[in-house]
């Protein structure tokens, strides 16, 4: 992977806007500069594509949609960036924060009437650090399913997307302008495309060890729970370039991914008053202070698992979701009536784990305080029949990447622009701060969508006759 320097360079196949990556970022990219009138091509390395966005979740945060107003949910953009802001402690670039937050609406908006997106407000359960209902999401609340939509909005379009088009190498003259690529097709054949402008939305590094164990040692050995082509291709273009990057060591991470099927568990079993023991039976964090934290949390203890425990309510949330009925299926997730029976599961004490139970109903009475600090009072005690996942912690992808301006656009270390290089998604610097705990539920598929759209509209704007 490198950058080739030259002079003049003619191409047999060219473009106008050329976006790295068949993601969320580089649909939403893709659609936005057709709409603006302009020429576009995808290139996606996979013979599916089936990145990041396939893995996800599949939920956007937005602050203030027609879909929120019809459901009667208030919020606005100005909410959703103070709970950026605030969940990243103040360590993000705000100005990022608040124009992402701002614009936020629009994009799901966008997707929705403007494509054909199925999406909806979501309003079962409340993330970790959102003070309103900011979710959106399509019917399978899926990662994939919102992938399938956003191709079919690409293919609607004629929006040409190039199948298993490995990008190797950037051309580039001395100023650093891009002109091209070259591309390695599964058969080993190289093609050379050229561009006016080009949007990097390939991810970030999350696949690549030596670089995880150079900017985040702390969660280079853990479960990676991303797409393996996340090798940070995007970040090391651009520093060859001269490109500035920021919190390279910041990550989201997950405490609940089920093991060893690797499935991941839904949030609502935590949010909704479930717990999670370690090996001894015993609570060994604030659970719900946010998932990504959580990860390190879980990988800490012995064995670097834990069992989470919920109950009825957590339950009927999270089959809602496809991949918690996949988990429920695969036997992942066992239903049962005792606090006996999750000992004889966890392999522990059963009198420690119901010392441990007993603290927990007694906290949400209000006659303990959380050595942790969670308050227990906002939801009913668990009651049986309970439901145990043995799980441990995961990285699912990075947050540090290139420094972009509000349009996507990538910089220098001098602040100043490259002439025609734009990134988004995991490409890009998130919203997340310096490390796991500053990420907000979400934020990266809005950063993926949002920055996505704004960085395709600028690059058509740049490449306009």
């Amino acid at each position: 992977m490198s950058i080739i320097t030259v002079s003049d360079k003619a191409f047999e196949m060219a473009t106008t806007v050329l976006v790295i990556g068949g993601g969320a970022c580089g649909c939403c990219a893709a659609l936005a500069v057709r709409e603006a009138g302009g020429e576009v091509m995808v290139l996606e390395r996979d013979d599916l594509p089936r990145g990041s966005t396939s893995l996800s979740g599949g939920q956007i945060p937005a602050g203030g949609t027609a879909l929120q107003r019809a459901a009667g949910v208030e919020d606005s953009g100005d909410l959703l960036a103070h709970d950026l802001i605030v969940k990243a402690k103040h360590q993000n670039d705000e100005a990022m924060a608040r124009h992402i937050a701002a614009q936020s609406a629009r994009t799901v908006d966008w997707l929705v009437e403007s494509h054909g997106v199925p999406l909806s407000s979501q309003q079962a359960f409340r993330y970790p650090g959102h003070s309103a209902q900011h979710m959106h999401a399509t019917p399978q609340k899926s990662g994939a399913e919102l992938l399938v939509c956003l191709h079919n909005a690409v293919a609607a379009a004629a929006i040409d997307v190039v199948l298993s088009a490995h990008v190797t190498d950037l051309f580039a003259r001395d100023d650093g302008r891009v002109v091209g690529v070259r591309v390695c097709r599964p058969d080993g054949s190289v093609e050379e495309i050229g561009c006016e402008a080009l949007i990097l939305a390939c991810n970030g590094y999350g696949g690549n060890p030596k670089m995880l164990q150079r900017y985040i040692p702390e969660i280079a050995q853990a479960h990676y729970h991303g797409h393996v082509g996340n090798q940070g291709d995007a970040v090391n273009w651009g520093l060859e370039l001269g490109a500035s990057v920021s919190d390279m060591g910041s990550f989201q991470g997950y405490g609940a991914v089920i093991t060893p099927v690797m499935i991941h568990l839904a949030w609502a079993c935590i949010t909704e008053g479930g717990i999670q023991v370690n090996t001894s039976g015993q609570r060994f964090s604030h659970e719900n202070t946010g998932y990504s934290e959580q990860a390190l949390n879980v990988i800490g203890q012995p064995d670097g698992v834990a069992w989470t425990i919920f109950d009825q309510r957590g339950q009927d949330i999270a089959m809602e979701l496809v991949y918690h009925r996949e988990a429920l299926e695969m036997g992942a997730i066992r239903q049962v009536d005792t606090i006996a029976q999750i000992a004889d599961i966890v392999g522990c004490d059963t009198a420690t784990l119901a010392a441990t139970m007993a603290d927990v109903a007694a906290m949400g009475r209000g006659e303990k305080d959380d050595p942790f600090g969670r308050d227990f009072t906002t939801k009913p005690t668990l009651v049986a029949p309970y439901y145990v996942a043995k799980v441990t912690g995961a990285l699912f992808h990075t947050q540090g990447g290139l420094d972009v301006d509000l349009e996507g656009r990538v910089l220098r270390e001098d602040g100043t622009a490259l002439a025609n290089l734009f990134a988004g998604g995991g490409a890009a610097r998130g919203l997340s701060g310096p490390s796991d705990w500053g990420y907000l539920s979400g934020s990266g598929l809005m950063m993926a969508t949002t920055l996505g759209r704004l960085a395709g509209t600028a690059a058509a704007a740049m490449t306009a006759d």
